[in-house]
């Protein structure tokens, strides 16, 4: 079996000892490192306790993690100024994210974004999914892995979780039984790296992501549309009025959607364009630009206000970016905060939307025997 492993949790309330000062180079005495690693409880699913895994690095920076479908609650970063500030939109409480969220911080799947009218074939055989988004299956179905429990461990290194989760064959009408393991790291250098991996019995399709929704400037009180977005990308894939692509790999040259150049998001959001109608805003998958496999830039965000500053790397062929188009006041967030219209935005890497209906996408079929692996990295940072 190729999952990590990791040392068992012993109690309730696991801390990684801080450091204490230490001394630098000539006996000057060096800050106190301030990484640790804890571990509680944040409520319960059906009498099973769901524990939340609070990372912090060497300057104090944190990613807080819960097992309830992987979600990212909080991330703080500092400022140009050095203030920690949440940069990632989420609720205070469990019961929140279970009764009524739009995703927030969760590992998606089985499959990440749309399949066309909730169906697919493989090796001739026709698999019908749940339809949940207008005549489309969206992110996994009705119970994607967005909200099922998943098992953490803390990683050996102490800076890291590892959640497993196993889908059952014919979970919300996949075949297969997957097992998935997702890898959250926090490093110094303030950045998020995600590492997926899975692996089937049946042949089936995959596609993971995580759906946190950031504001780099004070964690959705306010709105994304100064934020000034670039990504890496000369194509996209166009969609239809429900949100399916075409089929066509199209130039982002001359369009809205082109953001190739720093652009703040809310600069061409409201012109006369099919695209941004249909998507009611920036709802579209960009080809990422490669030169081969492996980490490869896809997007660059920064916060005029804050100096924050967010790069996504990936080995992802794509990246969703969503401008929080659907958000409207009704979901109450931590600190009583109402998310507005716009006020998170999404960089979802990912394979291509419906790509098992679309041969000429890269393909998204796990076969017995192959390991489904990719990795994504959000880094913070200040300028």
């Amino acid at each position: 079996m190729w999952f990590r492993k990791s040392p068992v949790v012993p109690c309730l309330l696991l801390c990684v000892a801080l450091l204490g000062p230490s001394c630098g180079p000539g006996g000057v005495e060096e800050a106190p490192s301030m990484r640790g690693l804890e571990v509680s409880e944040f409520g319960s699913v059906d009498g099973h306790p769901v524990k939340l895994f609070a990372l912090t690095n060497d300057s104090g920076a944190e990613v807080r993690i819960i097992e309830y479908g992987g979600i990212v609650v909080s991330l703080s970063v500092p400022d140009r100024e050095g203030t920690m500030g949440d940069v990632v939109l989420g609720f205070d409480d469990l019961e929140s994210y279970i009764a009524d969220t739009p995703y927030f911080g969760a590992i998606t799947g089985r499959y990440a974004n749309r399949i066309a009218k909730g169906t697919f074939e493989i090796d001739g055989i026709v698999y019908e999914l749940p339809v949940n988004n207008g005549p489309n299956s969206l992110h996994g179905g009705i119970k994607g892995f967005d909200k099922v429990v998943w098992e953490g461990t803390p990683t050996e290194s102490g800076d890291g979780v590892d959640f497993v989760y196993v889908s059952a064959d014919g979970e919300e009408g996949y075949p297969g039984r997957l097992e998935s393991n997702v890898t959250y790291t926090w490093t110094d250098a303030n950045e998020l790296r995600i590492d997926y991996e899975s692996t089937t019995d049946k042949p089936t399709v995959i596609n993971l992501t995580n759906h946190s929704y950031f504001n780099l400037g004070d964690g959705g009180a306010g709105s994304i549309l100064g934020h000034e977005m670039t990504i890496n990308a000369d194509t996209y894939t166009p969609v239809d009025a429900t949100s399916i692509p075409t089929g066509e790999i199209a130039a982002l040259e001359g369009t809205p959607l082109d953001f190739r150049q720093a652009t703040a998001i809310g600069e061409r959001i409201e012109e006369d364009h099919q695209q941004l109608h249909f998507g009611a805003g920036y709802d579209h998958n960009y080809v990422v630009n490669r030169d081969g496999p492996g980490m490869a830039l896809a997007a660059t965000v920064h916060d005029p206000g804050t100096g924050r500053t967010m790069d996504v790397l990936t080995e992802e062929p794509g990246v969703q970016f969503y401008s929080g188009n659907f958000l409207d006041g009704h979901h109450i967030g931590k600190g009583g905060t109402p998310y507005q219209h716009r006020s998170g935005f999404c960089l979802e890497t990912q394979h291509y939307p419906d790509s098992p209906n679309q041969p000429d996408f890269p393909t998204t079929v796990l076969r017995p025997g192959e390991t489904y692996s990719t990795a994504t990295v959000y880094k913070f940072y200040t300028r």
